[in-house]
């Protein structure tokens, strides 16, 4: 019995492992990268104020359309409106001496020899004086009325107004933002791409792109690539264009699949295949062999074999548990 035992124990033990296999063949590949990006207006600027203050008025709500040099808001000019009218005065003040020296100079050249010289001299002297000062205060004026129109918050292209991030009463300056005005007649969208596949992006390649909650999709290309990775999160961040125009809001999710590669004809294999991710088991013979392969690594369940596997090779589909020159029998499908 012990005997018998040990005979059938080695039956089953010498007995192929059963494998599923795939025959190697050349087909039309393409290589795509999945990235999830976000719609973003081709042109937006974010508006403030140059002045600070008290923000008196706000004029418009987000979602208005506006046109250029509308006025957006209004910062308490008060102050500044004393300032304008003080210039004023003061040029009022210089302009009527500089019309008393002119005729006070104009009396004593009539007099011509009956007035001392140096006396003319100082005369000519005051209209100069006071010319200068006409002069300095007419600047003072403008500079004032300049600053006047800096608290009167004008839109600086025309757009939709995405987002308000101010309210009455609220004291304003250079530092906050009021608002931010986008251009939606044409927009993109935005993504980071891992550095990992950073070289393998390049303008001009064609996209597929889904908005979120849509069924169907739109051709794009990519449109921008930065030439800097960031260190903080190692994406690299891109642009993608529509190649049509398309209605949709700022910040609205776009899951893109952006064509890297594309070849008529090439290897592949699934990625369980892989051993250490160089080689994969071929039948022959009825029996398993490790055979070195060099496949394009990327984000996916198949990868390109580019040297090492030929046409009509029995690849083993799952390389768990296999081993080389291990006797195996092929699965029938």
């Amino acid at each position: 019995m012990a005997l018998a035992g040990f005979v059938w124990s080695q039956f089953w033990m010498a007995r192929p492992t059963a494998v599923t296999v795939e025959v190697a063949a050349h087909a039309p590949v393409t290589r795509v990268l999945a990235v999830n990006g976000r719609i973003a207006a081709v042109r937006s600027v974010d508006v403030r104020s140059v002045v600070s203050g008290n923000l008196v008025g706000l004029l418009v709500a987000e979602g208005d359309v506006v046109e250029k040099n509308q006025i957006l808001a209004q910062v308490d000019a008060a102050a500044q409106n004393a300032t304008v009218r003080q210039a004023m005065a003061a040029l009022d003040a210089a302009l009527v001496g500089q019309q008393q020296a002119t005729e006070i100079y104009e009396r004593a050249v009539a007099l011509g020899s009956n007035i001392p010289r140096s006396e003319l001299e100082a005369k000519a002297h005051a209209v100069q004086s006071s010319a200068q000062e006409v002069a300095r205060l007419t600047a003072f004026l403008d500079q004032a009325q300049i600053v006047l129109e800096d608290y009167t918050i004008r839109a600086p292209v025309a757009g939709t107004v995405l987002e308000l991030d101010a309210e009455e009463g609220q004291i304003v300056g250079p530092t906050s933002r009021l608002l931010t005005l986008a251009d939606l007649s044409e927009i993109l969208v935005e993504a980071d791409v891992d550095e990992a596949y950073a070289t393998q992006i390049a303008v001009d390649q064609p996209a597929v792109l889904q908005l979120a909650g849509n069924t169907g999709t739109h051709q794009g290309h990519v449109s921008f690539v930065s030439n800097r990775v960031d260190e903080a999160t190692g994406g690299l961040a891109i642009e993608i264009s529509f190649d049509a125009p398309v209605a949709a809001p700022v910040g609205l999710t776009v899951t893109t699949n952006i064509i890297v590669d594309q070849r008529d004809a090439a290897l592949t294999v699934p990625r369980t295949a892989l051993v250490n991710g160089e080689a994969v088991f071929v039948v022959a013979d009825g029996v398993a062999q490790l055979r070195p392969v060099t496949v394009v690594e990327w984000p996916a369940a198949r990868l390109i074999a580019s040297a090492g596997l030929e046409g009509g090779n029995a690849v083993i589909v799952d390389a768990t548990g296999i081993s080389d020159g291990q006797p195996v029998v092929v699965d029938e499908p």
